[in-house]
């Protein structure tokens, strides 16, 4: 891209000051408040008001998030402390979330450390994957790099389609066939979605910066295709969400923050395998995705969550995390147009969070909001799905990302 005018210069310093403002803001409630001191490793929910639940369950992905988190942070601030609660993350992890007799995550302990549901999700060994390799790059911990690798190959070895390609989402503690493979009770009871192949592809991509494997490279490749061939939709450009095991689409619901998510992970995965032609196809697929997700952005900067075109049906609320990726999918399509639209909604993003996401009394974000402004009540703050990832990585990203623009 150009190099930015003096004014846009300006305007880049001060959003990375505010970012860095940010991650420390956000890091620091998570060390000062998700510490569980009694039974090791960190806190399973704390909610919107700030209660804390010791007693809550622990999930896989909280964890594998808070490794990858701290592991991040303290790559771009040297921060001693960040390097602890990375270190403390990951030895949990070991003790307690990796199946020691059939390998492979559970996706979710009791407070005190056991076994509570011991499905093999995909989508939790990929957030694994993506905490230890960013751990490996923090502390350079062999440990951590071969732990990312075993759970490399145990996706492959169970999850991957020969046949059609593409990752089967679940199964069993002993990976037989599972009948409900959802994530969460909102999602499709389906083999193949969107967010099992977006996340692998993540996970599989931090995994490639530290072990350049030819056959891990195949497969980020493989997995670029998958999203090319049927994930984006060719008219749309939004993303299909569910497929069965053929890769059918079994679903029309447009989810505005996974497209954006997507918009700048695919050109991330595409530049890690040096693939000049693939990185030229991811770019224009960047564009065109985020140019689709503008349909959902309301006039105050905020995102909506998601939208059904056969009922010409809004869900009218702001998650915390699709604003997040919304600041950096514009920023980014900003980056490879040169439009300042997509800066300016970035920013705008980072304006709406501030003003409505933000809680300005305890720290870090809520949930979200309601159509009607409302903070969206009985949501998380802490909690199975509610991590330091999405927002601290925005943070990180729009950091990094500057930097490299103007110094």
């Amino acid at each position: 891209m150009e190099k930015p005018d003096l004014q846009t210069t300006e305007l880049l310093k001060e959003y990375s000051n505010e970012m860095k403002a940010e991650l420390d803001s956000i890091l620091s409630y998570w060390a000062k408040n998700t510490c569980d001191n009694v039974n090791g490793g960190f806190i399973g929910c704390i909610d919107e008001n700030n209660n804390s639940y010791p007693d809550a369950p622990k999930g896989s992905v909280l964890n594998s998030r808070i490794l990858w988190a701290f592991s991040s942070a303290y790559t771009v601030t040297k921060k001693e402390e960040y390097l602890h609660l990375a270190r403390v993350a990951y030895n949990y992890i070991v003790a307690s979330f990796i199946d020691k007799d059939y390998g492979g995550i559970y996706w979710s302990l009791t407070a005190k450390g056991e076994p509570l549901d011991a499905k093999k999700q995909m989508y939790a060994l990929a957030f694994a994957i993506y905490g230890c390799s960013a751990y490996f790059t923090a502390s350079n911990n062999e440990a951590a790099k071969n732990t990312a690798i075993e759970l490399y190959k145990t996706i492959e070895q169970y999850s991957f389609d020969a046949t059609y390609t593409g990752y089967l989402d679940a199964f069993t503690r002993d990976w037989k066939t599972l009948d409900d493979l959802r994530l969460s009770a909102k999602d499709a009871n389906e083999k193949k979605t969107m967010n099992t192949h977006l996340h692998v592809l993540e996970a599989y991509t931090a995994l490639y910066r530290i072990w350049p494997d030819v056959e891990l490279k195949e497969k980020i490749i493989l997995l670029i295709k998958n999203f090319i061939d049927h994930i984006i939709d060719s008219n749309t450009h939004h993303l299909v969400l569910f497929f069965d095991e053929q890769w059918n689409s079994k679903s029309t619901t447009i989810s505005y923050g996974h497209d954006i998510e997507a918009a700048w992970l695919l050109l991330e995965a595409a530049e890690a395998t040096a693939d000049l032609s693939l990185i030229k196809i991811a770019k224009d697929f960047a564009v065109k995705i985020a140019s689709s997700a503008l349909e959902g952005l309301d006039k105050d900067g905020g995102l909506w969550y998601e939208y059904e075109p056969a009922a010409n049906h809004y869900i009218k609320e702001k998650h915390s995390w699709v604003q997040a990726e919304a600041m950096i999918g514009f920023f980014n399509a900003w980056q490879l147009t040169n439009n300042k639209l997509y800066l300016d909604k970035s920013l705008q993003s980072w304006k709406y969070v501030q003003s409505s996401i933000k809680d300005q009394l305890y720290g870090e974000w809520y949930w979200g909001r309601n159509e009607n402004g409302t903070i969206m009540e009985g949501q998380d703050k802490v909690g199975i799905w509610k991590c330091p990832y999405h927002n601290s990585r925005a943070c990180m990203e729009i950091i990094r990302r500057i930097a490299a623009s103007v110094g």
